[in-house]
């Protein structure tokens, strides 16, 4: 059976590795969403800071502490970073949200600058912003993971994916992983929107089994 281009089964399988990690203690919470042509949900939920009244919906981030080794909170939602309005907000790196604007967002950019009726960003705009802007020797000279640009471009705020090398890694696919423990990514030629939200922050610019079982999965589910 099948809903909405992915096996039930396999969605199923997903489910079951993605608990796992979090009966074994990987990580303390997570959700996880993949969409395939579909319209998405605007709660308008995001920004620089979360209003006191929905404080509570706020999920608390943990870590590993580099220099002790323990895990533990790292920032909490009552008095935590985005309890109050920060003196100078930065798109950049932080922002706030649900995983239902998250997939908003995410659409519209699969949606060329649409969502919806309404027109929020230029399709060459868009196309501009997922198309790989560095050159081979910027690349060369990256400090970034070893490796990364073999198969992978930057446009402006995302990744682009340039050569197939992982069973998620489709050529065109763009988006950027969190290191407070997210990881999106937009996908034209299947048409997919993939959102993880965990609790736990990475401890390492190569993402955790967490994330890779969760994108492994949700390729594995596709039912054309």
């Amino acid at each position: 059976m099948t809903a909405g281009g992915f096996s039930k089964a396999r969605l199923g399988r997903l489910h079951d590795v993605m608990s796992g990690h979090v009966e074994r203690g990987e990580v303390p919470g997570l959700v996880t969403l993949v969409s395939r042509r579909g319209e998405a949900h605007v709660d308008v939920d995001t920004g620089f800071s979360v209003p006191a009244a929905k404080l509570g919906r706020l999920a608390t981030s943990y870590w590993t502490n580099f220099e002790t080794g323990v895990f533990e909170v790292f920032d909490e939602a009552a008095g935590g970073q985005w309890s109050c309005p920060p003196v100078f907000p930065a798109a950049a790196s932080g922002l706030v949200s649900t995983i239902d604007d998250y997939l908003a967002f995410g659409q519209m950019m699969l949606d060329k600058g649409k969502h919806g009726s309404e027109r929020i960003l230029s399709r060459p705009s868009v196309e501009t912003m997922t198309t790989d802007q560095l050159t081979d020797e910027q690349k060369a000279a990256s400090g970034l993971v070893g490796g990364y640009f073999d198969s992978h471009g930057w446009g402006f705020g995302l990744s682009v994916v340039t050569r197939r090398d992982d069973l998620a890694a489709v050529p065109g696919r763009f988006g950027w992983d969190g290191g407070l423990g997210t990881s999106w990514y937009s996908d034209p030629r299947e048409e997919i929107v993939g959102i993880l939200l965990t609790q736990r922050a990475w401890t390492s610019p190569n993402p955790p089994r967490v994330c890779l079982d969760f994108w492994t999965g949700a390729y594995q589910a596709l039912d054309d």
